[in-house]
């Protein structure tokens, strides 16, 4: 088994492949931000809002394809709020689908680590009629909050990695 870091961050964090992605694009009023902690993790916040049919918040880090299989992990070291949340993978950039695993936080740093071939596909919060992953390349990784109420949000993220099995 050998462990690649994806993305570490640290109090000299380059945040030019990270951007926030709000129902905005749909009219929504939600709203999150990406910037360094004092301690140099990645610091998530932002408030989600119903209005206008909104309710969701995405942050989304993109990298040159990176190669794997259905069979490796991706382990992510963070610390949240209480709130659910979604760990999304693309295996293109481009797709408008992702692949999804739900996890909730307790407030605690916490380490999520999930069989890439267990993420199921979503569009819009819908599965869709397509495999679990199956791909050998991911693109971009994505943490999601659509908890259906509005709400104030706030994770801290420390590492992504991907576990070779």
């Amino acid at each position: 088994m050998r462990t690649t870091v994806l993305y570490q961050f640290n109090t000299d964090s380059d945040l030019r492949n990270w951007y926030v992605l709000d129902d905005v694009v749909m009219g929504g009023r939600s709203s999150g931000r990406i910037r360094l902690s004092p301690e140099g993790h990645g610091l998530y916040t932002g408030t989600i809002s119903l209005e206008n049919n909104g309710g969701f918040s995405s942050l989304r880090y993109r990298t040159q394809p990176v190669p794997l299989s259905p069979d490796d992990r991706i382990r992510v070291r963070l610390k949240g709020d209480g709130n659910s949340y979604q760990l999304r993978v693309k295996q293109d950039r481009r797709n408008r689908y992702s692949y999804m695993h739900e996890f909730e936080t307790g407030g605690a740093w916490q380490e999520i680590e999930v069989r890439l071939g267990d993420l199921h596909p979503v569009f819009r919060g819908r599965t869709m009629n397509r495999p679990d992953f199956d791909h050998f390349t991911i693109e971009e990784v994505i943490f999601l909050i659509t908890n259906k109420r509005p709400e104030p949000f706030r994770l801290l993220i420390d590492k992504i990695e991907l576990v070779y099995r």
